[in-house]
């Protein structure tokens, strides 16, 4: 389905000016940025904690 956002002033000059400077279109940089966005909100609790757990393992262990 098509979508046309509208954004605000100040956010399409700062997106055309990076899409200038980049050589890529403000479609490009707005569809990475949502993608980008929605797997950062897709991480887990428990993974998170899984990640933190193991490399952190050795001060847990002490702190036992």
């Amino acid at each position: 389905m098509a979508m046309t956002p509208r954004l605000p002033d100040d956010l399409d000059v700062k997106l055309t000016e990076r899409a200038r400077r980049e050589g890529r279109s403000k479609q490009e940089l707005a569809i990475e940025a949502i993608r980008d966005a929605q797997d950062r909100a897709e991480l887990k609790v428990d993974d998170v904690l899984a990640e933190l757990m193991d490399s952190d393992a050795e001060i847990l262990d002490y702190l036992k």
